[in-house]
């Protein structure tokens, strides 16, 4: 969650064109997806308008960005999942308002945003819509999720707080780029990394079920924490042997 591709330099976008309306037709269809979703998983209004707020922001903020900081003239179907699997998240906030957190609905909900994920990266590269903008987008959406999913294991089983290091791993390193600018500079595409991403998604989403016992929810955890542990290591020491 930690790479973004090279690309050709960034042109900005003429503000009021073709984007926002793209994005706001997304929200659209978004809001419905966590209105129907959200009343799957939670059952209240409160929980489903609390997600359905988050979006909202959410879209704000990418709007503002593209116009910024994207070279394309179109959103694109990648980014367009992006959106949706941002939806699929912010709709996991219902349950964690109304208390009832974890269980299979949950996970369906999280493991339909993990499929998409390899979605959003497939579209991009078969139509030509890569860009620096949309993989940062993917991994802060992949960063959302695992941390709201952290959420989750924390309110609904028995796994304890040091599950957070899968849902925080990503801000923390972000932070210390803050006061620590060689942690800012580009890391190299590296294969594992991903692998490490999924599997951590993946043991969030398992961590959800019922039919784990505490002991296997234990192990599953330290063992999901150990490799993103590693994988931030790896990174931080590649960035620091190359430090100005």
């Amino acid at each position: 969650m930690r790479d973004a591709p090279q690309i050709r330099p960034i042109r900005p976008l003429r503000p009021g064109g073709v984007i926002p309306a793209q994005i706001a037709l997304t929200a659209a269809g978004g809001a419905l997806l966590i209105a129907a979703s959200g009343t799957v998983l939670a059952g209240d209004a409160a929980g489903v308008m609390a997600g359905i707020a988050a979006y909202l922001l959410v879209c704000g903020a990418v709007a503002a960005l593209m116009g910024r900081s994207y070279p394309h003239h179109r959103i694109g179907g990648c980014n367009a999942v992006t959106l949706l699997r941002a939806a699929l998240t912010c709709a996991l906030l219902a349950p964690l308002v109304t208390g009832q957190t974890a269980g299979w609905a949950v996970a369906g909900v999280a493991g339909t945003a993990l499929v998409l994920d390899g979605v959003d990266g497939h579209l991009a590269r078969k139509s030509g819509f890569v860009s620096r903008f949309g993989a940062r987008f993917d991994m802060e959406v992949d960063a959302a999720l695992a941390l709201v999913l952290s959420l989750h294991v924390i309110a609904g089983t028995v796994v304890g707080p040091e599950i957070l290091v899968l849902g925080l791993a990503r801000y923390g390193f972000v932070l210390a780029g803050t006061v620590l600018p060689w942690m800012r500079a580009d890391l190299p595409d590296r294969r594992w990394r991903k692998v490490i991403c999924v599997v951590q998604i993946a043991a969030l989403i398992l961590l959800q079920l019922p039919v784990l016992t505490p002991d296997q929810a234990i192990w599953l955890a330290r063992i999901a924490a150990l490799l993103v542990v590693a994988s931030f290591a790896t990174d931080i020491r590649w960035l620091w042997m190359r430090r100005p």
